[in-house]
């Protein structure tokens, strides 16, 4: 034939470099077919198509004879093979059938000539020159071949320089007759583990392991021999029978047990046991369990309201706060008129002084340096640090807000003096409300008291700005579900709640059910702009994280720290609705709450 160049298209039994191994005879039925000659696979112009290749399907892979066209493009090419500067070949092929990574069905739709081919299997041979005498004048080599493996010796073996082997016709029974049993027997107990981790694979992968569905596409195929020993298994038919059942019986283990039961041992076409199978341990066959996400997931409160608080609180470069306020709204402050002959009165009025200090704020933690090595799947310091900074961050937020909950008398206890809740500060800073409801009241009753007292508060309202209200789920969904005598919704959405309370947006906060206002009532709400609130922390005492090693435990130790303080920095600033005080409370320290 007249052909310009050859070379293996692919090899068969090689590992590619994306894992697939191209099983013998894969594309048998591409044996005689003609297909585009294409540049590196693009399938977007026709200006990368240089000719046509002729298949030709032989033991070890499919080969190529390949024909540039006469375009520019075709000729050029032909130039850089016949130079050597182009020397390897790739695939396109499609409606491909696997099991496991083995490819053992598919069709070649183009065969490419490409810079770097990952199949190292996949060169150039021959190079055909022509002349105006004769179809060709000589066989030009494209240089060293290509390394394909390495002998036991360690020699490298390489390419016949296109020589093609020609199967023995003078073999008493050849390759293709063999059965997927004899070729099974050649594995040593290695290669025969690895053949039940691709089982295990193909089960996986469910019914398209045993018939198409869809097209999945490759572009090149890369393999690696395997060397081969013998070692007993069962035939084509058996190991395709076991694996058909599979899907029936829920798993491959209850179908290779189902397959075992009715066998005779005498018989050499059946196996008697799980052992005749070539499977000693059967579990291996089976997959560990793999996560779904990349690192554990935290069971945790919704933290969305965090970040906007502690982006909202105004924050300074020093954590000692002094606030000093004078006082003119008694009478004392007024102006007065004058009466002849009388002497003029001073005015009086009252200086008020509060200093806020800093505390330390800190979260601990510690793991065996044995578990930080041992867990590879991610990495495990960073996803501690990162759960230790959410909840510094979570609970410097409920400090503000609320107080952190635990007992006056608890050691773990946020000082209050000097990182001071607003729910519980002092009255010249906070505006308390009690919202008139029983633990008998209705949902409906409860919100629509929440509501009028928010709103009849608010004339005292000094702080800046529109304010924001924090407050319950619970309180939220109950306002939300008021409606009219004719079952109208009467707020369709929390923009219309908002409106109405005379706040720019509502925010609900988990930590806030259950806690408790300074008179002993359940804190129902919060309405404060954070801008009046001042978190002042000096140079040094910003959020630090430090890590450290036990040597004598063994352990890695990490130490998140912020030293703050907080405090409201104007009178009236805030609006605290809390429900009507159960008499016979206990003192606890969670949000003031006492008797």
């Amino acid at each position: 034939m007249t052909y310009d160049f050859s070379g293996w298209a692919t090899k068969a039994d090689m590992k590619c470099s994306d894992g697939r191994v191209i099983c013998k005879d894969a594309f048998k039925e591409c044996d005689g077919k003609t297909v585009p000659l294409i540049w590196s696979h693009q399938h977007n112009t026709p200006f990368a198509v240089l000719g046509h290749a002729l298949l030709e399907n032989q033991n070890d892979g499919v080969y190529a004879y390949c024909s540039f066209n006469n375009t520019e493009a075709g000729q050029n090419a032909k130039l850089l093979v016949e130079h050597g500067d182009v020397c390897a070949l790739s695939i396109f092929a499609n409606k491909l059938k696997q099991i496991g990574s083995n490819v053992v069905h598919g069709a070649i739709k183009e065969v490419s000539l490409v810079l770097a081919g990952a199949n190292p299997g996949a060169f150039i041979d021959a190079v055909m020159a022509h002349d105006d005498e004769s179809d060709f004048s000589a066989t030009i080599y494209t240089g060293e071949p290509i390394v394909l493996c390495h002998s036991d010796n360690g020699e490298e073996k390489k390419s016949d320089g296109g020589k093609k082997e020609e199967p023995s016709k003078t073999s008493e029974k050849s390759e293709d007759d063999e059965t997927v049993g004899e070729v099974f027997n050649t594995l040593n107990e290695k290669q025969k583990d690895v053949v039940y981790a691709l089982i295990a694979e193909a089960i996986k992968e469910g019914d398209e392991n045993n018939s198409e569905k869809g097209e999945e596409e490759m572009k090149h195929n890369v393999f690696d021999n395997e060397e081969q020993k013998e070692k007993k298994t069962l035939s084509h038919a058996d190991l395709q029978a076991i694996i058909a059942d599979g899907k029936r019986y829920g798993s491959l283990r209850e179908s290779f047990m189902a397959h075992t039961q009715d066998l005779d041992v005498d018989d050499v076409n059946c196996l008697a046991h799980a052992q005749d199978y070539g499977i000693e341990n059967i579990g291996y066959l089976f997959p560990d369990a793999k996560n779904v996400t990349a690192t554990p997931q935290f069971i945790q409160r919704d933290t969305g309201w965090v970040q906007k608080v502690m982006g909202a609180v105004h924050h300074s470069p020093f954590s000692r706060i002094k606030s000093i306020f004078a006082d003119i709204t008694e009478d004392e402050a007024r102006a007065r008129g004058y009466i002849k002959g009388k002497k003029k009165k001073d005015e009086v009025f009252s200086l008020l002084k509060r200093v806020t200090t800093p505390t330390t704020v800190y979260k601990k933690q510690k793991m065996d340096r044995d578990d930080v090595v041992d867990i590879t799947d991610f990495g495990v310091a960073v996803w501690l640090k990162s759960e230790m900074r959410m909840m510094l961050d979570e609970e410097l937020a409920r400090g503000f807000l609320i107080g952190d909950g635990r007992l006056a008398s608890s050691d773990d206890k946020i000082n209050e003096q000097n990182i001071r809740p607003i729910a519980t500060d002092d009255d010249l800073f906070t505006i308390k409300v009690t919202v008139d409801v029983t633990s008998s009241s209705t949902d409906d009753e409860k919100a629509k008291k929440f509501i009028a007292a928010a709103i009849k508060a608010r004339k005292n309202y000094k702080g800046s700005g529109s304010p924001t209200l924090y407050t319950t789920e619970d309180m939220l969904t109950a306002c939300l579900l008021l409606t009219d005598t004719t079952g109208r919704d009467l707020y369709t959405d929390e923009t219309q709640l908002a409106k109405k309370l005379r706040v720019k947006e509502i925010i609900t906060v988990p930590v806030m059910e259950g806690a408790k206002g300074k008179n002993g009532g359940d804190l129902l709400g919060v309405i404060v702009n954070l801008a009046d609130y001042n978190v002042g922390a000096d140079k040094g005492g910003s959020v630090n994280m430090f890590e450290d090693f036990d040597i004598d435990y063994n352990a890695e130790k990490y130490l998140i720290e912020t030293r703050c303080s907080g405090a409201l920095v104007k009178p009236h600033s805030a609006i605290v609705l809390e429900t009507t005080a159960v008499t016979g409370a206990s003192e606890t320290g969670g949000a003031g709450q006492v008797a």
